[in-house]
């Protein structure tokens, strides 16, 4: 069974006043590049980031991250 993690950052850093995958990726020290592979699902982060970058939208991890099968 696979398992596809979807997330919601794009609609979030809308959200969060239009802010740019850079601007997250400073936040939580990562490259625009891995934010931009994360939101476009080609990348799925650790637990470690997943937690920083819901931390930086202060949401829940699953308001951010879902899977689905």
């Amino acid at each position: 069974m696979a398992l596809r993690i979807t997330n919601q950052i794009r609609r979030l850093r809308f959200d969060a006043r239009e802010m740019t995958q850079a601007d997250l990726a400073a936040r939580v020290g990562v490259t625009r590049q891995t934010i931009m592979a994360i939101e476009a699902a080609k990348y799925s982060p650790s637990l470690e980031l997943a937690f920083l970058i819901a931390r930086a939208f202060d949401k829940p991890l699953d308001a951010v991250f879902q899977f689905e099968t």
